[in-house]
């Protein structure tokens, strides 16, 4: 409480030589003393005593201790609020007390014209010291005072002292509040009698939420929200499904009964409070408002980025860019909130171009435990939410118990999120009533917690009582409100016992209306995605052309000069392969976005996407001017902050919402997506199957052996590949850039959609041989498999399939030393895997003995799935590999050249040779320096 410190000890015959200077010229003292003594000066003139400061420099100096007390507690009032329901709280120092300013009771009765700071005039320090304890540490704390923004300090400083935090509801809202209360609490207690011992992960406890998020959307729709989209974790799941999304009861009841599951539908399914669930609701004042919540799977926070990565999507597309239409809700744990790394990541994209939503709000359910962990066990921080202060979001702490607390609390919430499009955070300090299931003993970990929780009134008792003292509602209301619901509930059971019907939100609807799940049968037919010369040539010339009259670096020039090149003779690197392919379908009216660290320029240096004035920051993006005005689709283009889970799952969000735009995330190095394995394995290739969700995102991982050690060599193809089954995702290791142009354009020329993995390569991007003439992109479609076509077939005595880079130095062999007899077979769709046409190659090399010959080590790479996938086959596989490892590559540049030397010669049963091993150092020495 010593904001104002600066005062306090201050020698009362300076400040009065201060205030003599300050009459005279403001500007002559400092910006802290003006600004205090213009409250002062107000002071007197709103008709406070006027007070000579050298006739009475005592008084100045009470005045100045006042005003620290007042900015003491809008600084640290929120450590000595009743907010919370079930224990004592923590003891801070130093406290409250009139001494702690150096004040006592003996100054109560003396008038101050610090009073004026708070709105109340000159006024007596008990009525000063009353309105500071009644707005700041009753059932509501504020914390709001480290938000660097004057405007939004003085915005909440005037709405809290106003109003004292306190509501003034009409008596129909008391009544819906109850009303929502009372479905909250008869809901989950009919849940745990009528299906005894069944997890549901019960709001008993915090059932003060529901008339909270029930006010969130009157309240957003009032201020011009159209939609709301909320993430939350399991607990309370069913009760927010039920009572504020409108789920039917019937439906829920059926889940409880089983009968959501159709062994005729080739989906798993999942637990019921995972499920999501959209509807469209019509609130008090009529308005229409689109609510919608996500699945999400027991990683309690992994839903937060796909929440932002849908909002945004549905603001660029839906609104036109306008966030006001649409706000994100994320419900937390309090044990999450504070341990889950996601959090952080998320929050860092709340003021980022590329990732900004207009501001989230979140609603922290904190029980004070984490299944069993106590809170003092559970961080280190003061609060759970203290998080929220990295980007500066105001937090209040409200009493679960004091449901108009909550109600006003988010509707300020709402409030400020409209009209400064920031983060606000909303700690509701509850309880569980049970473990963290109902049938966990809390009584184990937490005895005396659970001792004061079993005897406490839930939230709707104790805001009946109330209201019945305030006369605002009858006695038996409330036992009304009870008998009706709860013989609602009952009917609804009965029905759903009866009936065998089970409507499941549509799979494809909104957005997705006109696909449909992808088959086997799909990936046997090809694409049509050929463009024609005329088109692509257009495409290539915007590529290849700089404004005139700007500055651009040297290297750039060059760069745009050899890209002009290319296009004069035809032939095409990975890098124009790969612009092509989004300038193509840019000028089809398809809006494409890319985001990731440095994919701008590309990690490698190969994309350039987006060119920088040598003498400005001003950027020139080539992709943005395919067609002129609004002829063309928008091209996004974000170098991403450095997060691999939050973004990717950001991405996965933004495409779950929007098919019809090519959304990609790229790896800074394929590696790397391992800290978003989470979002790989609980979304990417199982949302399918689980929440019947398909999704189209393209993954960019780099990968590939060039001596650049454990971490910058494997984008673990394993990993994507043992979870590949039903046809989930798409894996793909691309050898030509036109082969890339037909996969990329796949994605959106057929009437579903698969995620697609692209281990994309690194010396590949300026490998020689890596190029397509022009025919390769205006003719053909993508090829799964690519056949060799210098071997003679009825010569070949070996067939060596492989996928990627390795292609290159194989190929470096065969060629040196006129190798007809072996056959090298490029495997570029390595799932769904096109068993069909490798079995065919069987009848071409009838005299052949087949390999799969891959850079990666033995347990690793492709052939642990291959060697699945083809075992008792005809092709009778055998391996050309490095030997098995724990880690993924070598970190000596000697030790991986040797490697490849052996995997090369031993797939031709000779030695490397000369040339081959020129080019492996060639290579290793270009990229290894790469980090």
């Amino acid at each position: 409480m010593d904001s104002l410190s600066y005062l306090s000890n201050a020698d009362s015959a300076y400040i009065d030589s201060l205030y003599q200077s300050y009459k005279e010229d403001p500007e002559s003292v400092d910006f802290g003393w003006r600004k205090f003594f213009e409250g002062f000066d107000f002071g007197q003139g709103a008709g406070g005593q006027t007070v000579s400061v050298s006739e009475n420099p005592e008084q100045l100096l009470k005045e100045i201790k006042v005003l620290n007390m007042i900015n003491g507690y809008r600084d640290r009032g929120h450590l000595f609020t009743k907010t919370n329901p079930v224990r004592e709280r923590r003891k801070y120092y130093p406290g409250k007390e009139l001494e702690t300013f150096g004040l006592g009771n003996g100054d109560l009765e003396t008038v101050f014209n610090a009073g004026v700071e708070v709105g109340l005039g000159p006024a007596k320090l008990k009525d000063i010291l009353a309105l500071l304890e009644e707005t700041y540490c009753q059932s509501i704390g504020a914390e709001f005072t480290y938000i660097r923004n004057p405007e939004k300090v003085k915005w909440f400083q005037e709405r809290l002292e106003k109003e004292r935090t306190k509501p003034n509801f009409s008596i129909d809202t008391k009544k819906r509040i109850l009303k929502k209360l009372n479905q909250a609490v008869v809901f989950e207690n009919f849940l745990g009698t009528k299906f005894l011992g069944q997890k549901r992960f019960s709001l008993e406890g915090a059932e003060g939420v529901i008339p909270a998020l029930d006010s969130v959307i009157e309240k957003g729709a009032e201020s011009g929200i159209e939609e709301f989209v909320i993430g939350m974790a399991h607990r309370g799941r069913l009760n927010v499904l039920a009572n504020i999304m409108g789920k039917t009861y019937k439906d829920i009841f059926a889940e409880f009964e089983g009968k959501g599951y159709d062994e005729s539908k080739p989906f798993d399914g999942d637990v019921k409070y995972h499920l999501g669930f959209s509807t469209d609701v019509t609130t008090e004042t009529g308005k229409k408002v689109h609510l919608s919540l996500c699945p999400n799977p027991s990683h309690l926070e992994t839903v937060d980025p796909i929440v932002e990565g849908i909002c945004r999507s549905k603001i660029d597309f839906k609104y036109q860019g306008d966030n006001t239409r649409l706000a994100p809700i994320l419900i937390h744990g309090d044990a999450s909130v504070a341990g889950q790394g996601v959090v952080y990541e998320v929050l860092q994209m709340a003021k980022l171009d590329g990732y900004k939503t207009g501001g989230t709000i979140h609603l922290v359910i904190n029980n004070q435990v984490g299944f069993t962990t106590n809170y003092k066990d559970a961080r280190s921080s003061t609060y759970c939410t203290d998080i929220a202060k990295v980007t500066l979001s105001p937090v209040f702490h409200v009493n679960g118990d004091d449901v108009e607390a909550l109600v006003y609390a988010v509707n300020m919430a709402v409030e400020y999120r409209q009209r400064y499009h920031n983060d606000v955070f909303i700690d509701v300090l509850c309880y569980r009533r049970y473990g963290h299931n109902e049938s966990d003993e809390p009584k184990f970990t937490q005895p005396l917690l659970y001792k004061a929780i079993e005897s406490h009134p839930n939230p709707r008792e104790i805001y009946n009582k109330k209201l019945m003292e305030q006369g605002s509602v009858d006695a038996n209301l409330a036992v009304e409100m009870e008998k009706s619901f709860r013989a609602l509930l009952q009917e609804r059971l009965n029905e759903s016992k009866e009936s065998n019907e089970y409507a499941p939100n549509p799979m494809f609807s909104g957005a997705w209306a006109g696909l449909r799940p992808g088959t086997a049968e799909d990936f046997e037919l090809k694409s049509q995605t050929a463009v024609t010369e005329e088109d692509l040539l257009k495409v290539a010339a915007t590529l290849t052309h700089l404004p005139e009259g700007k500055k651009f670096f040297k290297k750039i020039e060059k760069l745009f000069e050899d890209r002009k090149k290319m296009v004069e003779n035809r032939k095409f690197d990975w890098a124009m392969g790969e612009l092509m392919a989004y300038g193509t379908l840019l000028s089809e009216g398809h809006r494409v976005r890319l985001s990731g660290q440095d994919v701008e320029r590309g990690t490698f240096s190969h994309r350039h996407a987006v060119v920088k004035m040598e003498d400005s920051e001003e950027e020139y993006i080539p992709l943005a001017q395919i067609k002129k005005g609004d002829a063309q689709a928008k091209f996004d283009i974000y170098n991403s902050h450095l997060s691999e889970y939050g973004v990717l799952g950001f991405e996965y969000g933004y495409a779950l919402a929007n098919p019809q735009s090519l959304t990609i995330w790229e790896a800074q190095f394929g590696d790397f997506f391992n800290g978003a394995q989470i979002i790989v394995d609980q979304y990417l290739v199982s949302a399918e199957t689980k929440w019947q969700r398909s999704n189209g995102l393209v993954m960019l991982l780099p990968h590939g052996y060039e001596g650049q050690g454990p971490e910058h060599s494997s984008a673990r193809p394993e990993r994507f590949l043992e979870l590949c089954a039903n046809f989930n995702i798409q894996v793909a290791n691309i050898t030509t850039p036109g082969n890339y142009f037909h996969l990329l354009r796949r994605q959106l020329k057929r009437d579903f959609r698969k995620p697609l993995v692209v281990f994309t390569p690194k010396s590949l991007l300026r490998h020689p041989l890596c190029v397509s003439t022009i025919d390769e992109f205006t003719q053909g479609a993508f090829q799964e498999v690519i056949d060799d076509t210098y071997a003679t077939a009825e010569d070949v005595k070996r067939v060596l399939f492989c996928t990627g880079k390795i292609y290159y130095d194989l190929l470096e062999k065969q060629q040196a030393d006129q190798r007809k007899d072996v056959a090298i077979v490029r495997v570029e769709q390595l799932y769904p895997t096109p068993i069909t046409q490798l079995r065919e190659l069987k009848n071409k090399y009838v005299n052949a003995e087949f390999f799969w010959v891959q850079e990666e080590p033995e347990n690793m790479g492709a052939w642990p799935y291959i060697c699945r996938k083809f075992r008792k086959s005809e092709l009778n596989l055998e391996v050309i590999s490095r030997k098995e490892a724990s880690s993924t590559a070598t970190g000596y540049a000697k030790q991986h050249i040797s490697q490849q030397l052996y995997i090369v010669g031993k797939a031709f049963e000779d030695v490397a040779g000369k040339e081959v091993k020129k080019a492996v150092v060639k290579t290793t020495k270009k990229v290894v320096n790469v980090d």
